[in-house]
């Protein structure tokens, strides 16, 4: 005879792996925003920066941006890997900083 499903149990390991989820997200978020330099601006400007790049539809930028934020990444992991190969120590300054912002394609 086959055991029957405890609908309950499967619930709460549902809701359980959403809450680890978007738990990662926030801090995934909120790493990005560390990296990129961007923990710099006030909440305001921030949210309103955000605001913008949600709201705007020109592919052009959108592709812009997108090239922009592979190339941070890129680099990003380069550091990390040369800063691995050497002795730091793990004191790692945040990667986001090295690239000044600029006014120009990244803009919104």
């Amino acid at each position: 005879m086959r055991k029957p499903r405890d609908f309950d149990a499967e619930l709460k390991a549902l809701e359980d792996k959403a809450r680890e989820l978007k738990t990662r997200k926030v801090q995934q978020l909120g790493e990005l925003v560390i990296a990129t330099g961007a923990d710099a601006l006030a909440p305001e400007e921030l949210a309103g920066a955000l605001i913008v790049l949600a709201e705007t539809t020109d592919a052009a930028k959108r592709e812009a941006w997108a090239k922009r934020g592979a190339a941070m990444f890129r680099s990003k992991t380069r550091r990390s890997a040369s800063a691995n190969d050497g002795d730091s120590g793990g004191a790692e300054t945040k990667p986001g900083r090295a690239q000044p912002p600029s006014g120009g394609t990244g803009a919104a």
